[in-house]
């Protein structure tokens, strides 16, 4: 028979899949999964039910209701001072990452080279090379994550048609800066490039820390293809609600792709969403208040096990160096080790890599879920490692080599 599609074919279980596998062999507590383990808000889901049942359940319209429409427009006058129209400059998804794939499709030609940042989330390469574009990546470096703005600089050039990259950002846990932003924004310029713009951690920012979209910057109204998600924003993650806000001419293209892959989002899951974004500021506020009290509680019980923890100004995830505990393998078979003896699961974040050489000795942790299941993780962690002042070699060695379950 003649060969199926060589991309997709050559793609293996993501690490998501595979960790959430051997935590349920094991019974393990999973930290590795970023989607929170409790319920959104009760009147958003309220008003889903009711519109369930309201008799308007056919073929949405195709760029979304109007309601929800308006309501992002709203958003992004309320949050940012951008003043959108719902009906030319709003497109709603299924889903951040149908946005991410609509977006990328109204942009890209087979040969165009995209800029993005390593780590970076591992949907983006997938979709990336499925449209025949080139990517051209950029390292951020641990523990701050900043800009390397000379790096950047080189990573542009005449085939350059977009940068993709998400801020707060998936898993560093780093809000790009104004000073970032501008640098970037002035690439864009000197280069005739776009940004697809992945903020689907908008309200989940800490300590002062302030979301800036790259939309608001000077020239970039024109450039920018701005996705949010109501799965991030209220806690609804299997709602699968995005929206990609952009000038009409981006916006006119994204929906024709978003038209050819999904067509229409469930439309009482839209008038649901549509109420929730009119919410009082108190509940954006209690958002990330709750999210960042969450961050800490992880963050302290690791530090006081020995993990060395990374700062993390937005978004869902603690990152950790695990090399202060004397693990002498890599990031997977640490991963792998404590899913198996602490049972505790985490994502090995050489995952979140594409280029040669990457850190190996850090672990993503999701710090989105109840307190109970956070202290319940790091009492084993805690009592594993106790107890366990060295792995055994021959448990290195086996989980080293377990490249497959």
């Amino acid at each position: 028979m003649k060969p199926l599609n060589a991309l997709l074919s050559a793609t293996g279980t993501n690490i998501f899949t595979t960790m959430s596998v051997l935590a349920a062999r094991y019974d393990a507590i999973n930290l590795g999964q970023g989607f929170p383990d409790t319920e959104g808000p009760a009147d958003v889901l309220r008003a889903a039910a009711d519109a369930l049942l309201d008799g308007r359940n056919q073929y949405a319209p195709m760029t979304g209701v109007p309601e929800l429409r308006r309501a992002v427009a709203a958003t992004n006058a309320r949050f940012y001072g951008l003043q959108v129209n719902p009906d030319t400059e709003v497109v709603v998804t299924s889903g951040a990452t149908e946005a991410l794939a609509a977006s990328l499709m109204a942009l890209i030609d087979r040969g165009d080279e995209v800029v993005l940042f390593e780590p970076l989330y591992d949907t983006y390469l997938p979709v990336l090379r499925m449209l025949g574009a080139v990517p051209k990546l950029v390292r951020l470096q641990p523990p701050k994550w900043e800009l390397p703005h000379a790096e950047l600089a080189a990573a542009f050039g005449p085939k350059t048609k977009a940068i993709l990259f998400n801020t707060p950002m998936n898993p560093t846990g780093k809000v790009f800066t104004t000073a970032e932003l501008a640098c970037i924004a002035d690439l864009l310029v000197r280069h005739d490039a776009y940004a697809v713009c992945d903020e689907v951690y908008e309200h989940i920012t800490f300590d002062g820390w302030q979301h800036i979209p790259l939309m608001t910057l000077p020239g970039m109204r024109e450039r920018c293809l701005r996705i949010g998600s109501a799965g991030k924003t209220f806690s609804l993650t299997g709602w699968k609600v995005g929206y990609i806000t952009a000038c009409p001419a981006l916006a006119t293209l994204a929906a024709r792709a978003h038209q050819n892959i999904i067509f229409a989002t469930p439309p009482n899951l839209q008038r649901a969403v549509a109420f929730g974004l009119a919410k009082d500021d108190s509940y954006f506020q209690e958002l990330a208040a709750g999210m960042a009290a969450r961050r800490d509680r992880l963050a302290e019980g690791l530090r006081r096990i020995g993990f060395g923890v990374m700062p993390v100004q937005g978004c869902y995830f603690v990152t950790a160096d695990f090399s202060p505990l004397g693990f002498s393998g890599d990031d997977m078979a640490f991963c792998r080790h404590i899913t198996e003896h602490a049972r505790v699961a985490a994502i090995p974040v050489t995952a979140f890599y594409e280029g040669e050489a990457p850190p190996d000795h850090y672990a993503r942790f999701a710090f989105c879920k109840r307190p109970e299941v956070l202290d319940g993780a790091l009492e084993r962690l805690a009592t594993h490692f106790a107890t366990a002042h060295a792995t055994p070699r021959a448990d290195r060695a086996r989980s080293a080599q377990a490249a497959t379950l």
